[in-house]
């Protein structure tokens, strides 16, 4: 779990002195007047984007509806210029199908932010313009609760899309209570984590549980792994008991692989190398990673795959004056993956199997490697394999798999009324698996 204390603990970290297409990968940057109900940059120079309540930035984006909470949109332009940047919104349903109530019906006041507040980068060799915006705002309110989409177009039109992003407005008139089981079975017991929950719903009407509720548990606020369709095991009361259901069983797997990129002067301790290339772009080369597939498991503390934006190279400000650097990667692999391939996963690359998470085999050095660009900082990340067994992705290939690691779970709960034709979210529960 990200708290105050573990933020503080690990910004204390010293700083010392050929590849197979496969099932399951997505485009990069199609930008067909398409809107894609996903978190998702539709050009290639918008990098770094975050949502997340603006009192803790690395929470996830998901607040309550009547609490007078605000999301912080932020995001950097590496054209390094400004534009004329404006963002909507669209209410979905609990499957992230776009629900059939009209804007009206769901926002009151505006219903198009301007994207006003920006600043030029300072100090840095790469060229960016750094946007952020707060909402709801005065003239911009929601009405509804449930899932919903943000998107950002450019110069007023509405087909010229820049970026999309999921969050959530939750609006509790259930409560769910929940707790950690080791699952029963031979290698399951090891591996997995189990969730059994409860949800109350003490005068707050649900005419048929089995069909009108919607239960979606996510892990460390990954939607690529969501699980859905949970059904009641029992129903007494007011009670819905949620039991012995593999549904809302998750592969435990491992604490996240992290490196730190704050400083491109010192090397810190994932570091093995810093250089500039002929374009005086700032390289860092980390050293190789090995498989931990069998490797016993080890507790250590980490962001469940976030990330945070910092610059020890400069007493300036993060957002603005954190540079861009290429960051290279390497994990000795005996022989390639015929039918599939490695990404490296994790909010830093908005958790999506595509060409820019993509690995390459490296038939000379008998590995696989990969660089990406990004904004100096602290970052957490995975190997995950993809093929024709699992093309939406088997991390404990390369991670492993372990009943004690530490992640975060998400209870979402939704209810579409009779006569109604949108989901509510009528509950919400955060949890962890280390806090039983």
């Amino acid at each position: 779990m990200i708290n105050k204390i573990l933020v503080y603990f690990l910004l204390l970290i010293p700083v010392l002195s050929f590849s197979q297409t496969k099932t399951g990968e997505e485009d990069d940057y199609v930008n067909d007047n398409v809107l894609k109900y996903d978190d998702y940059n539709y050009k290639s120079t918008i990098k770094t984007v975050k949502l997340y309540e603006s009192s803790w930035e690395y929470s996830a984006p998901i607040i309550d509806l009547n609490s007078g909470e605000q999301l912080e949109l932020s995001f950097d332009d590496l054209d390094g210029d400004q534009k004329q940047y404006s963002m909507t919104f669209v209410h979905c349903n609990a499957d992230w199908t776009p629900s059939d109530l009209m804007i009206s019906e769901y926002l009151t006041g505006y219903f198009d932010l301007n994207i006003i507040n920006f600043t030029y980068s300072m100090n840095t060799y790469q060229k960016y313009t750094h946007y952020t915006v707060l909402f709801p705002q005065q003239n911009l309110k929601f009405t509804k609760s449930g899932n919903y989409i943000l998107y950002v177009y450019a110069f007023g039109d509405k087909k010229d899309l820049v970026l999309s992003r999921r969050f959530l407005l939750y609006d509790n008139k259930i409560s769910v209570a929940a707790n950690f089981r080791q699952p029963i079975g031979d290698n399951e017991q090891y591996n997995k984590q189990h969730i059994d929950f409860t949800i109350s719903n003490s005068g707050y009407d649900i005419t048929n549980p089995y069909k009108d509720l919607k239960v979606v548990i996510t892990q460390n606020n990954r939607w690529d792994n969501a699980v859905t369709d949970i059904k009641p095991t029992f129903m007494g009361g007011n009670t819905l008991t949620y039991s012995l259901d593999d549904a809302s069983t998750f592969n435990g797997g491992n604490e996240f692989r992290y490196f730190d990129a704050r400083s491109v002067r010192y090397y810190s301790e994932k570091v093995k190398d810093i250089f500039k290339d002929e374009n005086f772009k700032n390289h860092i080369v980390l050293y190789k990673d090995e498989t931990r597939a069998i490797k016993p498991y080890l507790y250590y503390p980490d962001f469940n795959g976030n990330f945070l934006i910092r610059n020890n190279d400069f007493k300036g400000n993060m957002d603005f004056e954190a540079d861009y650097v290429y960051v290279e990667f390497f994990v000795p692999y005996l022989n390639p993956e015929i039918n599939g391939n490695f990404y490296v996963l994790g909010k830093l690359t908005d958790w999506r199997m595509n060409k820019i998470s993509k690995m390459t085999y490296n038939y000379k050095r008998l590995g696989y490697e990969t660089k990406l660009y990004l904004k100096q900082g602290y970052y957490n990340y995975i190997y995950v394999l993809s093929n024709d067994l699992k093309p939406g992705g088997d991390e404990t290939v390369m991670e492993g798999n372990h009943w004690d690691t530490e992640n975060d779970y998400n209870i979402i709960v939704y209810h579409r009324k009779i006569g109604t034709y949108y989901d509510q979210l009528i509950g919400y529960k955060k949890l962890n698996s280390l806090k039983k």
